[in-house]
């Protein structure tokens, strides 16, 4: 048995009956000479489970919840629970997939069972099939959630028979005096190491106060200082999902006219692809959107290793700034200061922090704070989600299909409407949006804007001298096809070489983060 850490129980703690704490992955296979089918994937997926250690744990909760779950080996793991078979509607497009994908999204995850499905998806157009797999936050981040799909893929279409060894075995469910007597001897010495936490968070807090001061230069965003918009208040579990994609070139077109870095590239093309959609409502604020982004503290010692490895900095998503180019140079200037304040903060702070959390007064506020619509009265922490998690840049195979789509989707939070994930694959940069039906509920306008958003920035690069990111000035604003990677669509819904887990998690290149 092996214990959550703190925050991979955070995550499952905070899901609630709106709020589901999963992530999906959606996969486009082309098929080759030999074809695909629902039963090569599946036997692809029971030869590869030794390589996924979680696929065959489920989580047990301490009685009273003393302590945070334990994962063990299910006695009762069961394959064809898990791996399921599917079929679009005709004719098979972007919409019908995105469509089945948000059908897929609303619903959660059995907790009685190993978190997570995949479906195996017949009828796309053209003769392609889908790979939609979900897996709950608990178990994986964004890195680590790469490494898992990696034991999946090869790169090459019809590689070598592999040798696998399964030396995995079931464990015996514990029973509840098992769980409380291992909870007790685990919690000796909590208090201690407690009280060292917080007084270093205290002592980190200061630091970081003192240097905001000292610096002279406008700090991150702190939390409930975002604007209301539309896009924040109590949400439903019903969701809308919409994909879209540009070359990565042109994202680093952009990124080397005016010297930034890829990842400061899709934020403002995110805050300007949001700026377009609240002015089309009528709900721009004066104050810039807040983005919440999720960032990669996981060393290279740590790689193969699962769960989540994360922390988060808070940043201007510069959508009260008319002019793209002033949009990128302050994006750019506000990473530059949060990842300053991240350093100050240190890469554990998050994670020894959440280990001394209450699992119990957690999971009771995310459900009170579900139930009594708290959001649609209170300012948000921050306004939506943007997560860019580094792909890589070859050609990846599943049993012998090309894989010619990678759309990523993060949760949907209370407060928090639209969470929008992107991955960089094979010269493509794939964006995966995630919404509450009801809180954005025109999410299949936000593709097209997110396009006229880059466009922008190509069209200024191309014409304009070099100008260096620089601090920002504040401005008051004014007033479905097929699957190809130029895809954009939207629906609604009520020893053989093989990659390493390294290369399909993303080794930053280009200066693009991974993220969680």
């Amino acid at each position: 048995m092996q214990r959550l850490s703190g925050l991979d129980a955070m995550f499952f703690y905070l899901e609630t009956p709106s709020s589901h704490m999963h992530v999906t992955g959606v996969y486009v296979l082309e098929p080759g000479e030999s074809g695909l089918s629902f039963e090569t994937v599946r036997e692809l997926v029971a030869s590869r489970l030794p390589l996924a250690a979680p696929f065959r744990r489920r989580l047990v909760e301490v009685p009273f919840k003393l302590h945070h779950p334990m994962w063990v080996e299910d006695p009762d793991f069961d394959l064809d629970y898990h791996v399921r078979r599917a079929c679009l509607p005709t004719p098979g497009g972007a919409e019908e997939l995105a469509g089945f994908v948000a059908q897929v999204g609303g619903l959660p995850l059995d907790r009685a069972r190993p978190l997570w499905e995949m479906y195996v998806v017949e009828g796309l157009e053209g003769g392609r099939f889908a790979l939609v797999g979900k897996m709950h936050h608990a178990a994986i981040d964004g890195v680590s959630g790469a490494e898992i799909m990696a034991t999946l893929l090869d790169l090459e279409a019809d590689p070598p028979e592999r040798l696998i060894v399964d030396t995995w075995r079931p464990e015996q469910a514990p029973t509840d005096a098992d769980l409380i007597a291992l909870a007790l001897a685990s919690l000796v010495g909590h208090p201690l190491r407690a009280v060292k936490t917080t007084r270093r968070v205290v002592e980190t807090a200061l630091h970081v106060s003192e240097h905001n001061r000292e610096s002279g230069i406008a700090p991150p965003p702190a939390p409930f200082s975002a604007p209301k918009t539309a896009l924040n208040g109590a949400i439903t579990p019903h969701r809308r999902v919409a994909f879209a994609a540009q070359p990565l070139d042109d994202f680093k077109t952009v990124k080397n006219h005016f010297e930034c870095t890829v990842n400061d590239v899709v934020l403002a093309v995110c805050g300007g692809a949001l700026r377009r959609y609240l002015l089309d409502h009528g709900d721009l604020p004066e104050d810039s959107l807040v983005a919440m982004v999720p960032m990669s503290v996981r060393t290279g010692e740590e790689m193969g290793e699962h769960g989540n490895r994360i922390s988060a900095m808070l940043t201007s998503l510069a959508t009260n700034l008319e002019d793209p180019v002033e949009r990128l140079e302050t994006v750019a200037e506000g990473m530059r200061v949060a990842k300053t304040q991240e350093r100050l903060i240190g890469a554990s702070t998050l994670t020894d922090w959440t280990e001394f959390t209450f699992p119990a007064l957690i999971g009771r506020a995310a459900r009170l704070t579900g139930s009594m619509r708290v959001f649609d009265s209170l300012r948000p922490i921050f306004n939506v989600t943007v997560s860019n998690v580094p792909g890589p840049p070859f050609p990846l195979f599943l049993a012998g299909a090309r894989m010619v789509g990678m759309y990523p989707l993060g949760p949907v939070t209370e407060g928090v409407g639209l969470n929008m994930t992107v991955m960089s694959y094979c010269g493509m940069v794939y964006f995966g949006l995630n919404a509450c039906r009801e809180t954005v509920p025109a999410i299949a306008e936000m593709p097209k804007m997110l396009h006229e958003s880059l466009d922008e920035l190509l069209q200024a690069a191309g014409r304009g001298a070099r100008r260096k990111p620089r601090r920002a000035r504040r401005r008051k604003s004014d007033g479905s096809g097929d699957m190809t990677p130029t895809v954009t669509a939207t629906a609604t819904a009520t020893s053989t070489p093989t990659p390493t887990p390294a290369a399909v998690a993303g080794v930053p290149a280009d200066e693009m983060r991974p993220a969680g």
